[in-house]
């Protein structure tokens, strides 16, 4: 291996010795300002430790693996703004897990602190649990519970995520996709919800050049196209802007800056516009010079400045000065009509908050020391607090524990007031249980009903921002199984669930007695291996389960006159258990190709050999990128890299994924949709299903057009044989006049 990857990189020993001193230099001129006595010596010694522990080794392009970790810590310096510890930790990253340095002598070398942080950061080798779990589920589980005790190890393991994708180019395809959708699903919301804005956007936008590689290179050009335009633009607006930030003496720095790939292709795809009608591809932002006391009144002088020359939008203005987000981003965001009538979004923040957008956490724990804004620093506690209330449950199935933590953490929030005017802060869709919760858990279980701003609502109500909310509780009231289909937060779920569990292990209990019971009747000791046998013939998950379902007389026992008795063991009757053996063998019949290289061609010669779905999620059709995923009961899945449910399957399971590739059949026809929008005009039906079928030979299975004051929106279902006959036919239609847009029906809507 090392052969062929030193062909693509071609430095000798000598050359190879200066690029590492270089990158250890520039590691330490950005550390400069923040040495101590002693911290030279001891990077010096982390640095000698993992050159040492990681020299045989290699990364997949050739390049020595050491410069690996010299990169982590010079981001964790650069970009996150972390100190001289994080950097000792960056270099050590990947030491206990891959080389023969161990934990003992990390200690024993920088004290039980960083060693506490690098073994937060070594994967979890053991084996899983795959109903519940899998390994890459275990390991984000693992990291998400060292938050609220030390953050520095999310942020350290950001920066080895973010070096990664930075160099994903030599790595395998299968490899590529899996990386990529692990990021989207957890590394990019989680330095989000850090604060990190600047890696999220560069996190998303490296995601989609692996999963959407087509639409990430056409906005790539086209934003290239378009530079030099969006500049003089940009230029025009803040001319008048500078002079009179001048005039008024403001210290500021002002510029405009595109936005990320991603976040264009979302409006696009949300909004269902083209390219040029994304009114936002640049924001403005201006960054003031302001002491602490005066930020919040020099932001709004500057908004009323920019709302002299241009017209604001009011739903499109955003006051986080007055509530900062619960990751301490504050700014003020005001969106005007510019020059030749378009929407520019201009940010006003200061010097500080500029460094909390950029730095996130980090900047938390700098602050910290000097002045500090008290609302700032309870709402980055609150924050903490909330984290802690999640991890303190970790609820032993580890995906649901995942979803849950994503669910809370990842999405924006709402501010809700209780009758006492005290603010909490929810996910989005939070409901008045979920309030209940948020104020104490006895209030939650005792929950009937709330009034919102002083009218009377369910439970399942969902509020909004600036709701000021009461909760009425009965004490004759108790949580319920459809509780947990109307709460969001996991609080509200882990608190639901342990009071169900609870009433359930009583219940279980007036079973287990019957049981017992019966069993001494019929003379059977109720020893382990009896109870575990029975909870294996009436399928059961659990002794407990076994016993609520006998005291809920689900279970009536009367098959236990079927067993046999051996010496004082139990032993099931054999007939029962024979069919449900077969279909697992068909099972593992069809799991054939999990082997490390096999490589999947669908539609080849080995196509009748392996069974295999089109996923209905996403309908993939030949030529569209795509990856075969081994299912737990229906074989293996064919499902495109964009689609809805990837990034989750190949974040949680990466080790079930096939390498697929197409071969091109032009017999077989598959079914796909598309969605039309335009101008409502006498024969455009004609014209589009003379170009499908006249022109294209297109053969069209569905046909639905619906008219409404002047525009149409039609479906139309045809067969096409892969995604050129597709996409040609997309061109065609989009031509038409009068046509707005033509997309590809996503999901199941076939």
């Amino acid at each position: 291996m090392e052969t062929a990857a030193v062909q693509k990189y071609n430095l000798d020993e000598e050359q190879e010795k200066k690029e590492i001193v270089r990158h250890y230099r520039a590691l330490l001129r950005a550390l400069k300002p923040r040495l101590k006595k002693g911290d030279r010596e001891l990077v010096r010694t982390a640095f000698e430790m993992a050159a040492d522990a990681h020299k045989e080794m290699r990364r997949k392009s050739g390049e020595p693996y050491i410069l690996h970790p010299l990169a982590v810590a010079q981001i964790c310096v650069e970009e996150i703004g972390l100190g001289v510890r994080s950097a000792i930790c960056a270099l050590l990253h990947d030491t206990v897990e891959d080389t023969e340095v161990t934990l003992e002598d990390v200690s024993r070398e920088f004290g039980n602190e960083i060693a506490h942080i690098v073994d937060g950061l070594t994967k979890i080798s053991t084996v899983i649990d795959s109903n519940t779990s899998t390994a890459q589920a275990e390991n984000f589980k693992k990291i998400l519970l060292t938050l609220a005790d030390d953050p520095r190890v999310i942020l350290i393991k950001l920066a080895d995520r973010l070096h990664n994708m930075r160099t994903l180019d030599s790595m395998s395809r299968e490899k590529q996709l899996k990386i990529a959708s692990e990021t989207v699903f957890i590394y990019a919301p989680l330095a989000h919800r850090l604060g990190l804005y600047n890696i999220k956007s560069e996190m998303e936008d490296l995601a989609m050049k692996y999963t959407e590689q087509q639409t990430y290179r056409e906005i790539a050009k086209r934003l290239k196209e378009t530079k030099r335009e969006r500049t003089r633009y940009i230029n025009e607006f803040i001319k008048p802007i500078k002079e009179v930030l001048q005039e008024e003496g403001f210290t500021f720095e002002i510029y405009g800056r595109p936005k990320s790939i991603h976040s264009i292709h979302n409006k696009i795809k949300t909004k269902g516009v083209a390219f040029e009608e994304v009114y936002d591809l640049f924001a403005i932002r201006i960054i003031l010079d302001s002491p602490l006391d005066k930020e919040k009144a020099d932001c709004w002088k500057v908004y009323s400045i920019i709302t002299d020359f241009y017209h604001p939008s009011p739903e499109r203005t955003r006051d986080w000065l007055s509530n900062p987000k619960s990751n301490g981003y504050e700014a003020l965001h005001v969106t005007v009509m510019g020059p030749n009538g378009k929407w520019v979004e201009v940010q006003i923040r200061s010097k500080r908050m500029n460094d909390y957008a950029e730095k996130g956490v980090a900047a938390h724990w700098r602050y910290k020391e000097g002045a500090q804004n008290p609302q700032q620093e309870s709402k980055f506690d609150q924050w903490f607090t909330q984290i802690r209330e999640i991890l303190s449950n970790p609820d032993s199935n580890t995906l649901d524990f995942l979803a849950d933590f994503k669910s809370n953490l990842f999405t924006e929030e709402i501010y809700v007031y209780t009758p006492k005017g005290d603010l909490k802060i929810l996910p989005v869709n939070s409901t008045a249980l979920d309030f209940a919760y948020a104020i104490h858990s006895a209030v939650g279980n005792k929950c009937i009903g709330a009034k919102v701003n002083y009218k009377l609502v369910p439970l399942s109500h969902k509020l909004r921002s600036g709701d000021q909310v009461e909760i009425i509780t009965s004490n004759k009231q108790k949580p319920s199984e459809d509780w947990l289909n109307f709460v969001l937060t996991a609080k509200a779920k882990s608190k639901i669930k342990d009071a169900l569990k609870e009433e359930k292990r009583k219940v279980a209990m007036d079973g287990k007695a019957a049981l017992e019971r019966k069993l001494d009747h019929m003379k059977i000791t109720a020893s382990q291996h009896n109870i575990n046998e029975l909870v294996q013939f009436y399928k059961q998950p659990s002794p407990l389960d076994l016993y609520y379902q006998i005291a809920v007389k689900n279970i009536d026992l009367k098959e236990l006159k079927q067993f046999s008795l051996l010496g004082d063991k139990l032993e099931q009757p054999k007939p029962a258990k024979q069919p449900e053996h077969q279909p697992e063998e068909h099972v593992k019949h069809q799991q054939l190709p999990s082997k490390k290289d096999a490589e999947l061609i669908i539609f080849g010669e080995s196509s009748d050999k392996i069974a295999y779905k089109l996923a209905n999620c996403c309908r993939p059709i030949p030529g569209d990128d795509v990856f075969g995923f081994i299912t737990a009961s229906e074989g293996l899945k064919i499902h495109r890299t964009n689609c809805p449910n990837a990034a989750q399957l190949l974040a949680n399971y990466g080790h079930r994924v096939v390498k697929t590739k197409w071969v091109k059949n032009r017999e077989i026809s598959f079914l796909t949709g598309l969605r039309i929008i335009g101008m409502d005009d006498v024969g455009v039906i004609h014209k589009i299903t003379n170009i499908i079928s006249g022109e294209l030979k297109i053969n069209i299975s569905a046909l639905s057009i619906e008219s409404k004051e002047g525009l149409f929106e039609g479906l139309i279902k045809v067969y096409v044989h892969d995604k050129e006959e597709l996409d040609e036919l997309v061109e065609r239609l989009k031509k038409l006049d009068g046509i707005q847009s033509v997309q590809r029906l996503e999901e199941s809507q076939l």
